[in-house]
């Protein structure tokens, strides 16, 4: 028999803000921004292929669909970023 699922409400809202942080800092440590993007995002093509399988759990599924925003949530934020790091490198 299997154990039942446990629910886990213990999500950080901070969670992608400090995410993102870390790899601002790989950004300001000369780290390639076009790189760190690869490395934070996940394509839709990924997100497709890894629900494809349909012996999958509804719950891993949905899980995987939370990753998928959880990493694009991440990227904007750290979009926004460099952004405003560049910005503030023109003005001074």
């Amino acid at each position: 028999m299997a154990a039942p699922m446990v629910i886990r409400d213990d999500f950080d809202p901070a969670a992608p803000m400090k995410e993102a942080a870390m790899f601002y800092g790989l950004f300001l440590r000369g780290h390639p921004v076009e790189s760190l993007r690869r490395d934070i995002d996940v394509p839709k093509a990924v997100l497709e292929k890894w629900l494809r399988p349909r012996r999958y759990e509804t719950n891993f599924r949905e899980n995987l669909r939370r990753i998928y925003q959880f990493r694009k949530q991440v990227l904007a934020i750290f979009d926004e970023l460099v952004l405003n790091e560049r910005n503030r490198a023109r003005v001074q």
